[in-house]
C-alpha cells in the first residue's frame, strides 16, 4: 500500500480521538442543561462540507432546528435565526481559517454558545470558543473530526430523548477505525487502477445524496479541483436529471458515492441511466465493505467516515500518478485575495 500507516490511522482516528468521548460529551452536556433553540453547523470550503452529513442526520433523525451554513455567508445574510440561544459548531484543521475563526466570533458577539473542532492548540479558532475539542494530530484531522462529530450530534439527539441507543452506539464507534483499516486495504487496488487510468482525464462528474452529499461536494471541490486541479462538477443524486445528465457521454466519468441511508435508490436511479451511456463509470459503494462490530442500524451513519476514508486512498494515487503533491497550491493562501 502507498503511504499508509496502518498502525499511526489506529492510534489517531482510534485510540487517541475517542478518548475526547467523555470530553465531549460532557460540553453537549453542559449546552443541553442550559437549554438551546436551535444548532448552527458552520465551515468553510471542507470543513462546512463536513458539517453538510450532520445536518441531514439531525433532520432525519430529530426534531431540533438545524442549519448548516458558510461562515463568509452567515455573518453577511442576517440570519433570522442566529441568537443567543444558538449553539455553533466549527472546525477548522489550523484554527486560522479567516473566514470560520471570525465566524466564530460573530456569533460568539451574539451571545451564541460555540464549540469548536481543531486540530493546533492556541490558536485563533481554539481560542474563541467556549468549548474547544482538540484532534490528537493534524494528521488524519478530517477523520477525527469526523468521529467527534458523530458523538456530538447523536449525543444532542440522545439528549433531546430521541436517540435511545446513544451508549450502544457510541461504544461501536470504537470498532469503526479497524473496519475502515480493513475496507481501506481491500479498496487500496481498485483506487490506484482509477488513478493509473484517469491520470490525464481533465472532467469528473461525481453524484451523491443524503449523508454522502458533503463528501460528494467535498471531494470534487477540495481534493479534485483544489489539490490536483482537475475540473469537476458535484452533483446531487436527486437533481441529476434535471441538467446535468444531457453532458454525459461515452467518456465521461462519472463517479457515484452510493452509502446506507434512505437516499441509496437515488444514487440507484443514476447508476441505471449512467451504465447505459459511460463506459467510465465508477461506483464507490460503503455496502461493500464489512464493519465487524457495527450493527446495522448504524451503518447508514458510519458510511460518512467510512467514504472519506476510502476516497482518501484515490488521492494519493493521483498524488502519485500526476506527480503533483496534495499539499501544491497556486493560489490559496499564496495570495491575497
Amino acid at each position: 500500500m502507498l503511504k499508509f500507516d496502518r498502525d499511526l490511522f489506529l492510534k489517531i482516528v482510534g485510540k487517541e480521538s475517542l478518548e475526547k468521548r467523555g470530553e465531549i460529551e460532557r460540553a453537549v452536556d453542559e449546552v443541553s442543561a442550559k437549554g438551546f433553540k436551535n444548532i448552527f453547523l458552520i465551515g468553510s470550503g471542507g470543513t462546512v462540507a463536513m458539517m453538510y452529513p450532520f445536518e441531514y442526520i439531525l433532520k432525519s433523525n430529530s426534531s431540533l432546528e438545524v442549519h448548516a451554513v458558510i461562515a463568509a455567508e452567515l455573518m453577511v445574510m442576517n440570519h433570522r435565526h442566529l441568537s443567543q440561544d444558538s449553539v455553533c459548531i466549527f472546525a477548522s484543521v489550523t484554527g486560522t481559517t479567516q473566514e470560520t475563526v471570525a465566524a466564530a466570533q460573530y456569533c460568539k458577539d451574539k451571545g451564541a454558545t460555540t464549540i469548536g473542532f481543531v486540530a493546533k492548540p492556541d490558536t485563533p479558532l481554539a481560542q474563541t470558543v467556549d468549548h474547544c475539542i482538540l484532534a490528537p494530530d493534524e494528521k488524519h484531522s478530517f477523520d477525527t473530526f469526523f468521529v467527534y462529530l458523530q458523538l456530538l450530534t447523536f449525543r444532542f439527539i440522545h439528549n433531546h430523548d430521541e436517540f435511545p441507543q446513544y451508549d450502544q452506539f457510541a461504544e461501536q464507534i470504537a470498532n469503526l477505525p479497524e473496519g475502515m483499516v480493513q475496507a481501506m486495504e481491500a479498496f487500496d487496488s481498485r483506487a490506484e487502477q482509477f488513478a493509473i487510468k484517469h491520470k490525464d482525464t481533465d472532467y469528473h462528474m461525481l453524484v451523491g445524496a443524503g449523508n454522502l452529499w458533503g463528501n460528494t461536494y467535498s471531494y470534487a471541490m477540495c481534493i479534485l479541483e483544489e489539490m490536483q486541479w482537475i475540473k469537476s462538477k458535484s452533483i446531487h443524486a436527486a437533481e441529476f436529471f434535471h441538467g446535468t445528465l444531457e453532458l454525459v457521454e461515452e467518456d465521461t466519468s462519472v463517479i457515484l458515492f452510493k452509502g446506507e441511508d434512505e437516499t441509496r435508490t437515488l444514487v440507484d436511479r443514476v447508476e441505471r441511466f449512467a451504465e447505459t451511456i459511460t463506459k467510465e463509470l465508477f461506483i464507490l459503494d460503503t455496502k461493500d465493505y464489512e464493519l465487524e462490530g457495527i450493527s446495522k442500524e448504524f451503518r447508514k451513519h458510519l458510511a460518512i467516515n467510512l467514504n472519506w476514508a476510502l476516497t482518501g486512498r484515490i488521492s494519493v494515487y493521483l498524488e502519485r500518478e500526476r506527480n503533483h503533491p496534495l499539499e501544491l497550491r497556486r493560489y490559496y493562501r499564496k495570495m491575497a485575495y
